[in-house]
């Protein structure tokens, strides 16, 4: 586990790709702990990345910093930056995803709503692309909300979805899904100053070649 930043209320971590960011049994904070070695540290998770994704992640390191820190990501004050490949070229070379998302909670699996509805949840992300290789982009990523499997689900039903994709695409990329959290930027919880940490993403296929 790479800790980028620890002091008394916050942790910076690298969250490895396959790794449940819960607090279960092999989970990020479990794994902080050990790295600490502390089994009985306080570390609460206050933000997700599916399990499938690695990149920066924040845990909070008392009760208080984590209230803090949840309010900062529901008033849309915590910074979240991804970078993705995706199969395909978007028509803009930047612009903006807004759509409704509805959650199937029996196949775990979000989808694009066609209406306002019950649990329905307006979703939207910003996106630039960074470079392009015959049919695959890099994209930049900025969420300005945090549905469950957004970015995943707003490309795909696009037909451009994440390379490694596997749960809303049917093709077999032999790679993990190429979704990384890349920059995360909030304000300190007990000093109040902006910080921000960034993590490039692993030198393996797609990263390598897009």
């Amino acid at each position: 586990m790479e800790i980028l930043y620890s002091d008394a209320d916050i942790l910076v971590c690298v969250k490895p790709q396959r790794v449940l960011a819960t607090d279960e049994p092999g989970g990020v904070p479990e794994l902080v702990r050990r790295e600490l070695g502390n089994e009985k540290a306080d570390v609460r998770t206050v933000h997700r990345l599916d399990r499938v994704v690695g990149g920066v992640m924040v845990l909070a390191r008392s009760a208080s910093a984590a209230s803090e820190l949840s309010r900062q990501i529901r008033e849309d004050e915590f910074g979240k930056e991804y970078l993705a490949v995706i199969h395909g070229i978007p028509d803009a070379e930047q612009g903006q995803l807004r759509d409704l998302l509805g959650r199937d909670k029996a196949r775990r699996m979000t989808y694009v709503a066609p209406e306002p509805g019950k649990g329905i949840q307006e979703a939207v992300l910003s996106y630039r692309v960074l470079n392009r290789t015959g049919d695959l982009s890099r994209v930049w990523v900025r969420l300005h909300t945090g549905r469950t499997h957004q970015i995943r689900v707003q490309f795909a039903s696009r037909g451009m979805p994440l390379v490694g994709e596997r749960k809303y695409d049917t093709r077999e990329d032999a790679c993990e899904i190429a979704l990384w959290s890349h920059m995360v930027e909030f304000t300190h919880p007990r000093t109040g100053k902006r910080m921000t940490f960034r993590k490039e993403p692993p030198q393996v296929y797609p990263w390598t070649v897009v």
